[in-house]
């Protein structure tokens, strides 16, 4: 069997979860394919008093179905399939009654719950019922739920007004690879892959696992994207409409919002967003935000202005899967071997560019690492001028508690990057906008942000720090 790449800390709160004098429930939740199951097979070995899948996008039926198939996988006899799920759950305490009073320990593993709502039928209350009613008053019982409808998962379970309303023991969102994991889990399947290559991997597949499954190491990077992108097969053409329809009920306003900040470079305001969908700027259009922020599709930026403000927070799409997608794929029609016919072009270096800022974005953490900031208190927002014309944005501002104040400058090379003139003076522009529109009393250093370091020069010594792409595989 494979071995579980990264996830120390969850595979530390299981344990713990696993050796706790109390009743356990735990919930997982993450968007598709990020290696939710996978994690729970591999740490339980299939030691399951009884497990489960919801049939993703099946009728109620089809639900009832495959609960009495595992109840007969697990040995369990069933006169009858069940008409609700409070009736099942009532079989399944009757069919663990007996193992659980023995005191054996009784994982029980429901994936996909949010599947088996199905036509309305109130899953969420059965669970409470099972729970409160006799789950949890057995030390013994880890009772494990999971999800990749992410707002399902948190309105009916995590933020629930019922019978499971703080009822979770162990909240554990499954979040996509950092790098290091990703050049971890590369590395354990026998890729020879330099970090180049890797970020350029990340930039397509982003931390998804079963994606990177899907790479065959005895073929380059460009050959594996048009394999699974642009050739006959392209068993990854279809994945980004599966990936909405299984995360919502209803994906089309969610697709909307997707693919109108896929057009935007430097993201949007609710209220931008809000007018480029021609609908209202309500408590809808928030709750959608919300949904695709906990699935780890969009990033919600706070900016500053005289304070922080998160109303005016900037979205920016972030799961680079789908800007991929949609800036490649999303077409009436693509050649065979696009990417082998197209690689170094402007389009795809522009895209490179876009797609480094955001990845910056996404590893903060090793970002403050490199800085030697890690022990400092410190705040990390955008910033977007409402006075310089051209228009000024800064994606990447570190305040410090040491009133330092970290502007970062992205930038995307295959080498050296060399800073000019023109460059050095845009950013010092941008840097002293910020510090007078803001009023912020911190001393601003400039720091560099590039793949292979900025070129010896006129100009290198003028800025105050730099981080490489190294820095970014960090753990």
């Amino acid at each position: 069997m494979e071995t579980i790449i990264g996830r120390e800390s969850e595979i530390k709160r299981l344990k713990a979860a696993v050796e706790s004098a109390k009743p356990e429930f735990v919930a997982l939740y993450g968007r598709r394919r990020v290696g939710k199951t996978f994690l729970i097979n591999q740490m339980f070995k299939n030691q399951f008093a009884f497990k489960m899948t919801g049939v993703i996008e099946g009728k109620l039926r089809d639900q009832f179905t495959a609960f009495a198939d595992a109840m007969c996988d697990y040995g369990f006899d069933m006169p009858e399939q069940p008409k609700g799920w409070m009736q099942a759950f009532i079989m399944l305490k009757h069919a663990l009654k007996q193992k659980v009073e023995s005191g054996e320990q009784c994982v029980i593993f429901i994936d996909e719950l949010p599947a088996l709502d199905a036509e309305g039928s109130n899953v969420a209350g059965a669970v409470g019922y099972f729970w409160n009613s006799w789950a949890s008053q057995y030390d013994n019982i880890i009772f494990i739920i999971c999800g990749s409808a992410t707002s399902w998962m948190i309105t009916n379970v995590i933020d629930s007004k019922g019978g499971l309303h703080d009822r979770i023991t162990v909240e554990m969102p499954i979040h996509p690879f950092t790098l290091k994991e990703v050049e971890s889990y590369l590395e354990s399947r026998h890729f020879v892959w330099n970090r180049q290559m890797i970020l350029q991997a990340y930039m397509v597949f982003g931390g998804i696992p079963y994606y990177l499954s899907l790479l065959d190491p005895e073929e380059s990077l460009v050959q594996n994207v048009d394999r699974l992108f642009f050739s006959q097969d392209m068993q990854m053409r279809r994945e980004f409409r599966r990936l909405f329809n299984t995360l919502y009920k209803n994906p089309d306003k969610y697709i909307d919002i997707i693919r109108t900040l896929g057009k935007s470079r430097r993201g949007m305001t609710r209220e931008e967003l809000a007018k480029e969908l021609k609908s209202a700027n309500n408590g809808h259009l928030g709750k959608r935000l919300e949904d695709l922020v906990h699935c780890d599709l969009i990033r919600k930026n706070v900016v500053r202005e005289k304070e922080i403000k998160r109303k005016d927070a900037i979205y920016q799409l972030c799961d680079f899967f789908s800007l991929f997608y949609l800036t490649f794929i999303d077409r009436a029609e693509v050649e065979q071997q696009y990417w082998a016919h197209h690689i170094n072009t402007p389009e795809i270096n522009s895209w490179m560019g876009l797609t480094y800022e955001r990845i910056c974005l996404a590893h903060i953490q090793q970002i403050k690492h490199a800085l030697r900031i890690d022990a400092i208190s410190t705040l990390s927002y955008s910033w977007r001028s409402k006075i310089a014309k051209p228009a000024v944005q800064i994606d990447i501002i570190i305040e410090r508690a040491d009133r330092i104040v970290n502007v970062c400058e992205v930038k995307y090379s295959h080498g050296e990057y060399e800073l000019k003139k023109d460059e050095y003076d845009k950013i010092c522009k941008r840097s002293n906008a910020f510090i007078q529109e803001t009023g912020l009393r911190h001393a601003p250093w400039i720091t560099m942000i590039t793949t292979a370091g900025v070129a010896q020069g006129k100009y290198t010594g003028m800025i105050q720090s730099q981080v490489k792409l190294d820095d970014l595989f960090a753990i």
